[in-house]
């Protein structure tokens, strides 16, 4: 109370009786001193703002936004994410209608924004942020920003209002210019151009403007924008798209639930818009996942009670002992949706080797696991063994003391106490003596289903879809090896109906996607086989072998050296490879290449990974693809990639270089129940010859390290699930 008296004389002093004073009403604290929404509504960029003007907040860490805003003759749709805490990564398709620039009726553009806080709300200081708007595209929304915004709030006027000021160049600089203080040589738009490249050079150069705007979020439900444009649209103004006629936008907005906002305003005193808005957090799953409990721990009798249940004369033959506990093991393994691989005893020491075909945190598997051989192994058996296989891959042994595990289920911080008394380490290539479940080779599985394939960015039709039906096969007649394939027939669908003449300069190794659609209406994208094994205590292999995927088919071998507790590994692969006939059959046409990378990954705290892969690529061109995801603990998984090759922009094409993102959403996150699979695509701004990589499938990373030490420790708290 005190403190909001004394924030009320302080605002009162300075700003008059129409001063808003903090409060922490429908607010998340940042700072300790200070509250702020929680929730920053987006502007018609996709990106934290007002209307067309940006502001200077930032998303909740994680936060993905997805903003669809028409206004004007112009459609923007962008995927904006808060890769860190401060800094923002945005992607955005636009399309600007009847603009007649390069030839088309609408203009279609692809860009790139990044935006970096510099300084967090408090209580007497607001955020600033300092941001990039189109950096790495045609150039056409190309600016640069720096935004201060403070938050108010308190009983004079209810809800909650935000204010920002700020300073823009290029766009966001081209109405009511002040100056250029750091020269006014800033190239203009250039139609045509191929875009795609940084334009350090202009950054920040050309003439600067001021922008302003306030929002009122006057409940939990509705918000009012108004702002001052710094953005004389000239292109759109130059090409007849709208007339502007003021330099003040307004808006009013309706938050329709935790997740969807939607707005209507009136733009450039001529025009009105329209936006939604869709903000989703990672960390939060649609629904709450349920996991059934598990059993509680056998606990075994004292021994000082009943010494003769420590008596280990009943593992005196190894083959027979092991050979009972696989047979105990495999209906508990089963009801918890896991397969026993193998297993192995002493009188003393258990080693359970199975698969996890239910839980994406592999962790829950290692602690059901590890109560069903509480259940079944005698007393005298201390020490638990429990390691995670991955066609045929063993990951790592998580090594349990069963006193433990007793002693700590109902223990206060259980999960931490446990894993600082746990041993992870290397497992062993094979387990020389072990009792191997027989029933599972060979092993045939199939399905039939339908498929959906689409492709973006067409300059005609933004999206294109087909559809059909997928059969797929697979065989497995020993451990490692696979025999795989698909068969599609696709029933509907207009990838195929393009007719554009192919001029790249490069061999054609992906710009003859179209010409794969119309080869027929059944096709087989895949069909191989694989053999993949654990070669030694640190280092997996792979050889692979057949139609690889829909364009290539060839020979391919993979080794990768992967320590269990390093964040570090090194990788090869070598491909020797031909190109597919049209018709996606069984025929090969004249272009054949070698190729392969080495690759190394680096496992970061807070869920990064960064990956370097060096090497020859498809067209023949050499140089390096550069990777950076996060990843959530609940199987989220958002980043960014970029490829540089010594292929000159010219002749890769529009785009100049290979670029997109990653997204990865798991299907538990989706359904709230326990399910391994995960839905991930990449999105390419343009797909060009230039940088392209063999997609093979099973590389082996991503099929051991959720088994390794940080895959584990991310989700150890599912230990005790």
């Amino acid at each position: 109370m005190i403190r909001h008296l004394a924030q009320t004389a302080l605002c009162t002093s300075l700003f008059g009786a129409a001063c808003i004073v903090p409060s922490g009403t429908g607010a998340q604290n940042v700072d300790g001193f200070f509250d702020v929404p929680s929730r920053p509504s987006l502007n018609f960029y996709g990106v934290t703002g007002l209307i067309d003007m940006p502001t200077a907040e930032a998303l909740p860490d994680g936060q993905v936004a997805i903003g669809i805003s028409h206004g004007g003759g112009q459609t923007r749709t962008t995927l904006t994410f808060q890769a860190m805490p401060r800094i923002q990564a945005s992607f955005r398709y636009s399309g600007i209608k009847n603009a007649n620039i390069a030839g088309f009726d609408t203009y279609r553009d692809r860009s790139f924004d990044a935006r970096f806080l510099l300084n967090y709300e408090s209580r007497y200081l607001p955020a600033v942020t300092l941001g990039l708007q189109d950096f790495a595209g045609t150039g056409i929304y190309a600016g640069e920003f720096l935004a201060a915004t403070k938050t108010f709030s308190g009983s004079r006027v209810p809800g909650v209002v935000k204010t920002t000021v700020g300073l823009g160049w290029g766009r966001l600089g081209s109405s009511g210019a002040i100056g250029a203080p750091f020269g006014s040589d800033r190239p203009a738009f250039t139609p045509g151009d191929t875009g795609g490249e940084l334009s350090a050079n202009q950054w920040f150069r050309g003439d600067v403007a001021p922008f302003a705007g306030v929002e009122w979020q006057v409940n939990d439900k509705f918000g009012l924008k108004a702002e001052y444009s710094s953005d004389a649209y000239v292109v759109e103004t130059g090409q007849g798209v709208i007339e502007r006629k003021s330099r003040f936008n307004f808006g009013a907005e309706y938050q329709v639930n935790d997740a969807i906002r939607i707005g209507g305003y009136y733009l450039y005193g001529s025009e009105i818009g329209v936006n939604v808005q869709m903000q989703l957090n990672p960390n939060r799953a649609i629904v709450p996942m349920r996991i059934a409990a598990p059993r509680p721990y056998d606990i075994r009798p004292a021994r000082r009670t009943d010494p003769a249940a420590y008596d280990g004369s009943w593992a005196k033959s190894q083959s027979t002992a092991s050979g009972a506990v696989r047979d105990a093991m495999i209906p508990l393994l089963e009801a918890e949706g896991l397969t026993l691989v193998e297993a192995r005893t002493t009188a003393s020491t258990t080693e359970i080797r199975y698969t996890n075909d239910r839980y994406r945190a592999t962790a829950v598997s290692v602690g059901r696991v590890a109560r069903a051989m509480a259940r079944v192994l005698p007393a005298s058996v201390e020490t638990f063994r429990i390691v995670p296989v991955v066609n045929n891959l063993a990951q790592s042994a998580i090594v349990l003391r069963r006193s433990d595990l007793e002693a700590l289920e109902t223990a206060p911080n259980s999960a931490d106490a446990l894993l600082a008394v746990a041993g992870i380490t290397s497992a062993s290539p094979a387990l020389p003596g072990s009792a191997r479940n027989e029933s599972l080779y060979p092993k045939f599985n199939w399905s039939l289903g339908p498929y959906l394939t689409q492709r973006y960015f067409d300059p005609y039709e933004p999206i294109r879809l087909d559809a059909g039906l997928s059969l797929n096969l697979s065989y497995q007649p020993a451990p490692g090896w696979t025999v795989a394939g698909q068969v599609r027939h696709r029933l509907v669908g207009n990838n195929a109906d393009i007719f554009r003449l192919n001029q790249s300069r490069l061999p054609h190794v992906r710009s003859d996607a179209v010409e794969y659609d119309q080869g027929g209406d059944t096709f087989i994208p895949s069909l191989y086989v694989s053999k993949q094994w654990k070669a030694g205590s640190d280092v997996y292999a792979r050889v692979s072998a057949g139609y690889l995927e829909r364009m290539f088919g060839g020979v391919s071998a993979e080794l990768l050296w992967k320590p269990v507790a390093s964040r570090l590994a090194l990788g090869v692969e070598t491909n020797y490879v031909k190109q597919r006939a049209f018709d996606d059959m069984l025929g090969f046409q004249d272009y054949s290449v070698a190729t392969g990378h080495v690759s190394a990954y680096y496992e970061f705290n807070g869920g990064y990974t960064a990956q370097v892969d060096v090497g020859r690529y498809l067209a023949g061109d050499v140089g390096a693809t550069f990777t950076l995801e996060r990843e959530f603990a609940n199987g989220w998984a958002l980043g960014g990639f970029f490829t540089l090759t010594d292929v000159s922009s010219e002749d890769f094409g529009v785009g100049s270089f290979d670029k997109g993102i990653k997204v990865t959403i798991p299907t538990d996150w989706l359904l709230g129940k326990p399910d391994k699979r995960i839905r991930s695509t990449s999105v390419r701004p343009f797909s060009r010859d230039g940088g392209a990589r063999l997609n093979v499938p099973g590389r082996l990373y991503e099929q051991v390290r959720s088994g390794h030490r940080n895959g584990l420790v991310g989700n150890w708290s599912g230990v005790w699930e």
